[in-house]
């Protein structure tokens, strides 16, 4: 027989506790609610989304459109294959750099630890434009060649800041800092050296923008994301004890430079496979999983609620842009560089760290 029971205690979550002859275990009831609360919102915003553009569509033919239920004609064509693919992106590539944002900041246990500020992001907008300014390659090459961007930075970094056994810290930030100055300059290069129609393709892609997705992009960061998310949940525990010190962690059996560095992988994979597939997108990384963080009250690494901010994060800025940008086309990257500038700067003011 098992039975559930609230309880809660001072300076913790509130939390619903099962028990049984064998067994008990406690859910913490605010972390699920606000995550749920933001799957929700995201669903919502999604929706009117594609409601707006050149086309009206009503709401409700995008509900029965999206259910199967759709009459056809041109409005359906604008909702599966123009704006679908659109949303889908917004999404997955939102929740992947809410994850990869989350994990980076667990392993370097530092708040500016980020794709983006690290210089991962960086290293993927490279790969990426190699297949895009020399080889003119289509969405999955360019998704392909950004990941292999991402992880060759991301383990130059790595070897760079090994240090007596172990790394993290600010070492792993600084270097890649470094590294990141480094390759942007190697990227404004590219773009000047190359073919003229390429290079200008490739600064549009820089822009970091939504428009024009296909599925095509949009195939490519759904599986990268319900691969790669998945494995970092599953060792989400694990790092949650090397955030309380290695020499803990390893007494609690945790192979702790091995888990560190898979779970580096599976970050840079997923910032490269959002940065494939939407462009560079500037401070969602940084951003989503601390606000995770703070709406849930959690303590450890905020996957799924991480997942959930970056994605209703992204949605709701391609849905302001698309208000602001009226007849105009207003990259979204720009968009969040200029809002997660200024969160930058209220973060390095706000920081008690030395």
């Amino acid at each position: 027989m098992s039975r559930a029971s609230a309880s809660s205690s001072t300076g913790t979550a509130r939390r619903l506790v099962w028990r049984s002859r064998r067994m008990s275990f406690a859910v913490a009831i605010r972390p699920i609610a606000i995550t749920l609360c933001l799957m929700v919102l995201t669903l919502l915003a999604a929706l009117f989304a594609i409601t707006l553009g050149r086309v009206s569509v009503p709401f409700m033919e995008v509900v029965s459109t999206l259910l199967g239920y759709g009459e056809g004609g041109m409005r359906q064509q604008v909702i599966i294959n123009l704006r679908l693919p659109r949303l889908l992106v917004a999404i997955f590539a939102g929740a992947s750099l809410g994850v990869s944002g989350a994990v980076f900041q667990s392993v370097s246990r530092n708040a500016l630890g980020s794709p983006d500020v690290i210089g991962f992001t960086t290293g993927a907008a490279t790969g990426a434009l190699l297949q895009i300014v020399i080889f003119g390659g289509g969405p999955l090459a360019v998704a392909l060649s950004a990941m292999l961007g991402g992880l060759v930075t991301a383990t130059f970094v790595y070897l760079l800041s090994f240090r007596q056994g172990m790394t993290g810290g600010y070492r792993l930030v600084l270097i890649g800092i470094g590294a990141g100055a480094t390759l942007n300059a190697l990227n404004g290069l590219m773009l000047v050296k190359g073919d003229l129609d390429n290079a200008i393709a490739a600064n549009l892609w820089l822009a970091g923008s939504l428009d024009a997705r296909n599925w095509d992009h949009a195939s490519t960061v759904i599986g990268g994301a319900l691969l790669l998310i998945p494995l970092v949940g599953l060792a989400a525990t694990r790092l949650r004890m090397i955030e309380m010190g290695d020499d803990l962690a390893r007494q609690l059996g945790v192979n702790v430079e091995r888990t560190r560095f898979a779970m580096i992988a599976c970050a840079v994979l997923l910032a490269g496979v959002a940065t494939g597939a939407a462009g560079p997108i500037a401070f969602l990384a940084l951003a989503a999983p601390q606000l995770a963080a703070r709406l849930t009250a959690s303590r450890g690494m905020p996957v799924v609620s991480a997942a959930a901010m970056g994605a209703f994060l992204l949605v709701i800025a391609d849905l302001v842009t698309q208000y602001i940008a009226a007849d105009i086309v207003l990259p979204i990257g720009r968009t969040t560089g200029l809002v997660g500038g200024l969160y930058l700067l209220w973060l390095l003011t706000r920081s008690k760290q030395r």
